[in-house]
């Protein structure tokens, strides 16, 4: 999203004033006309007579909503449980380049988790997975405006659809968002690479009997989108490319409401402004498509609450007037950036006009935002011309695969501890033993234990890497320790907690308040200690 704010889980940022938000640039009229010659003659040799395939078979009648998710924001967001994200469908942000200079084009969590890593620390693969076992469709979002996107890293077409690809097929998804925006925007190789990219994807999936909806993402002012954002979507029509909508961020205007307006006023007039452009740039292409289909295709997300312009906030009574006008009009697609902040914030901040990534800055009651769009009852995906709807990973219930340990009648587990039982991940909510997680309650408060999703094919037991030998003293039955020795016990390191003699460091795992060791390596499962 514009300026949303980074939650990588290494660096949380603080609940804090952005302030104004910088007018967005605007490419001028020759660059944008020079790059829409280019990019229609490319392969096609002409601009009108291309055609773009822009109607899908079965459009979608009803409004759908998809919330957004910021991935690695601190603390994590329980996406997958339908208690935290009532949504039918959901988008996770972002996935953009590594920040490694020296392998650009890998795909990363918000430049701070590989794919892998955010399997992981963060239980992506798995909570994603139980999104689809549960009927929900996860859409993944591409860019956004923290970081450097894939379009701008990856130099080359077939790199850039390698890269997209590896995303697709490890999530097994249907759907995905590029949410197109800062230096992105503005870059016109990354524009063509971006095009041709996705209509490769697209070619690939039709000839196997799939289906990839893409949804394009753009800023937008009141007045529509601007010169850069009209070239992205030309250069997706130029290519032939299947657009499954434009979704505007009606969010961070240039010029707040003023005069007894309201940001529900601004984002109405925004996307009408948008239809208005879109009927015109899709005819230019060929292609003559009604109104209302154009508004099948059209969608909008806001910032709830406090946007990062000052005088721009957006209230539950903006939001059921959206929902509102959503119906009325056939509007495609709501979003929200972000579930993450869909809750007042704490007596502690001011209630209105705090900037921050983990409430709104506005009045209202916990997941009210998602609450008012989620009465919209339309769905992301309508599988047609396919050859069956996409079956989510079975979990793997082969107790030696298990990536965190398996789960014990006898053990004792913290707040955040992971555990494995019978093929299925699950974090301790609260302190608790005894109580099993696979147990059926009536209402998720009566367990102490978050359902995060299965153990996937390809997850294998974790190693704990052993120390070398040297880097202390190997335990002995016969030694006097003190508190702060460390010994080294089958290749682990342990560090006394108080006097003792003849303790085998080994029970620090089966006593862990009792035992006068402490570890000094992290089992994984284990929450995070300071």
């Amino acid at each position: 999203m514009a300026q949303e704010l980074s939650g990588r889980a290494t660096a949380p940022i603080e609940d804090t004033w952005i302030g104004e938000a910088e007018p967005r640039r605007r490419l001028s009229l020759f660059r944008v006309l020079l790059a829409l010659i280019v990019l229609a003659g490319v392969g096609y040799g002409g601009y009108v007579v291309i055609r773009s395939k822009l109607v899908p078979a079965a459009p979608v009648k009803e409004t759908w909503f998809a919330p957004y998710v910021d991935v690695t924001l601190t603390p994590v967001y329980q996406f997958q449980s339908t208690s935290d994200d009532p949504a039918r469908q959901t988008v996770l942000g972002f996935v953009v380049d590594s920040p490694n200079p020296n392998q650009p084009c890998q795909p990363s969590w918000g430049a701070a988790y590989s794919l892998r890593g955010a399997d992981q620390s963060l239980t992506v693969g798995s909570r994603i997975a139980q999104m689809q076992q549960d009927g929900a469709e996860p859409i993944v979002s591409f860019g956004g405006h923290a970081h450097t996107s894939l379009d701008v890293s990856c130099t080359s077409v077939p790199a850039l659809v390698k890269a997209y690809q590896s995303v697709i097929t490890r999530y097994h998804l249907n759907t995905i968002d590029l949410d197109i925006e800062g230096t992105a925007l503005d870059n016109v190789g990354a524009t063509q690479r971006r095009a041709q990219a996705v209509a490769e994807l697209e070619r690939t999936a039709r000839e196997t009997g799939q289906r990839l909806a893409v949804w394009l993402t753009l800023p937008v002012e009141a007045n529509g989108l601007q010169d850069n954002a009209l070239s992205v979507v030309s250069a997706m029509l130029a290519q032939r490319v299947s657009i499954a909508g434009i979704n505007i961020m009606a969010m961070d205007f240039s010029t707040p409401p003023g005069g007894g307006d309201t940001m529900l006023g601004l984002t109405e007039n925004a996307l009408y402004a948008t239809h208005s452009q879109l009927m015109t740039l899709y005819q230019r292409y060929g292609e003559h498509p009604t109104s209302a289909q154009v508004w099948q295709q059209t969608g909008a997300t806001v910032m709830i609450g406090q946007n990062n312009v000052r005088g721009e906030n957006f209230t539950t009574s903006d939001a059921s007037g959206l929902a509102g006008f959503a119906k009325k009009i056939g509007l495609g697609r709501i979003s929200m950036w972000s579930l993450n902040r869909d809750s007042q914030c704490g007596s502690s901040f001011p209630e209105i006009g705090l900037m921050s990534n983990n409430c709104s800055g506005t009045a209202q009651s916990g997941l009210q935002f998602a609450s008012i769009f989620n009465r919209l009852p339309g769905q992301a995906i309508a599988y047609d011309n396919v050859t069956a709807a996409p079956t989510p990973p079975a979990p793997n219930t082969n107790p030696l695969d298990a990536p965190y340990p398996l789960w014990s009648a006898t053990e004792q587990y913290p707040q955040g501890y992971k555990v494995v039982e019978h093929g299925e991940i699950y974090q301790a909510k609260w302190y608790n033993s005894g109580d099993d997680p696979s147990a059926v309650v009536a209402y998720s408060y009566e367990t102490p234990w978050e359902l995060i999703g299965p153990v996937l094919p390809g997850d294998h037991a974790p190693v704990i890497p052993q120390l070398p030998a040297g880097t202390y003293p190997h335990w002995k039955l016969a030694t006097s320790y003190t508190a702060g020795d460390k010994v080294l016990y089958k290749g682990l390191g342990y560090a006394a907690k108080w006097s003792n003699q003849g303790v085998s460091p080994s029970t620090a795992a089966n006593d862990p308040t009792g035992s006068p060791w402490r570890a000094l390596y992290a089992i994984p499962g284990e929450p995070a200690t300071g």
